[in-house]
């Protein structure tokens, strides 16, 4: 996994969490990924060196105006992959994101639009 696909899992869960309650904490981050609190910790220090967090000693987190652009673009992504997955390959829902969640990462924006287009095509409502 390169740093930059790391980064973006990271801002995609805060994005999530912070949608359901608010805010994050490094431990929700590090149970969602299954990875070590201190791994939260290393990538939320970055995080918010790039102005994509608000970052609390110790407490909540939150995402800035730039990173919510940004989180709200990937995890819209995720799900119009998951949904072509589930759709034109047939897979499982758990199969389908669990393939989306890997190559969201490296798809161009030719390929988004094409995904997008295919769905519309075949008449598949696209998740909001």
């Amino acid at each position: 996994m390169s740093n930059n696909e790391s980064m973006e899992m990271y801002l995609e869960t805060v994005y999530i969490l912070e949608k359901s309650y608010g805010h994050a904490h490094v431990s929700e981050v590090a149970e969602r990924l299954d990875v070590s609190k201190p791994s939260v910790t290393k990538a939320m220090k970055q995080l918010k060196a790039q102005g994509l967090i608000n970052k609390e000693p110790y407490g909540s987190i939150t995402l800035t105006e730039k990173g919510n652009v940004i989180s709200k673009k990937i995890h819209k992504n995720h799900k119009l992959i998951t949904l072509f997955l589930e759709h034109s390959l047939k897979l499982e829902a758990y199969e389908a994101e669990k393939n989306a969640c890997k190559i969201e990462h490296v798809l161009s924006n030719k390929m988004v639009i094409a995904i997008k287009e295919y769905l519309k095509a075949n008449d598949i409502a696209l998740e909001k």
